[in-house]
């Protein structure tokens, strides 16, 4: 009988490759990042990103995240045309990985936004808190 299942097939069962294959690729991570720190929630702002995602690669990225269970798409009711994406629970539980990889990149390589890596390295945990409250905050209003 076939596998009829929307889960993707995964090369093993590495819990390191399910990673890489939800979010190895040059853009996921950006996306995810714009949400937790910039407050992005439609299509229009993740094309404001500073590295200038092209809109089919876009699509793609959003299309996928929302198949892994990372991201939701929903009808804005102030214009039904538009979609505002949110991060799912499994979405936010990212917040730590992020953290530690700009730490980790801060730490390696010359990186701007120095302002942002100190108030990471000061508290990281109420760093955390308060990405997990805004999420929480943006759950609860739909926003």
């Amino acid at each position: 009988m076939e596998n009829h299942s929307s889960k993707p097939m995964r090369r093993s069962a590495c819990p390191l490759n399910a990673s890489i294959e939800m979010l190895g690729d040059r853009w996921s991570l950006l996306i995810i990042r714009d949400m937790m720190l910039r407050g992005a929630h439609t299509y229009k702002e993740f094309l404001s990103c500073p590295e200038g995602i092209a809109t089919n690669i876009l699509a793609d990225r959003l299309r996928r995240l929302i198949e892994y269970g990372i991201l939701t798409a929903h009808s804005d009711p102030a214009d039904g045309r538009k979609q505002i994406y949110r991060l799912t629970a499994k979405g936010i539980d990212l917040a730590p990985v992020l953290t530690e990889m700009v730490l980790w990149a801060s730490a390696h390589e010359d990186t701007g936004n120095q302002a942002l890596v100190r108030l990471m390295k000061k508290d990281k945990e109420h760093f955390l808190a308060g990405i997990r409250k805004r999420w929480a905050e943006g759950q609860a209003t739909g926003n």
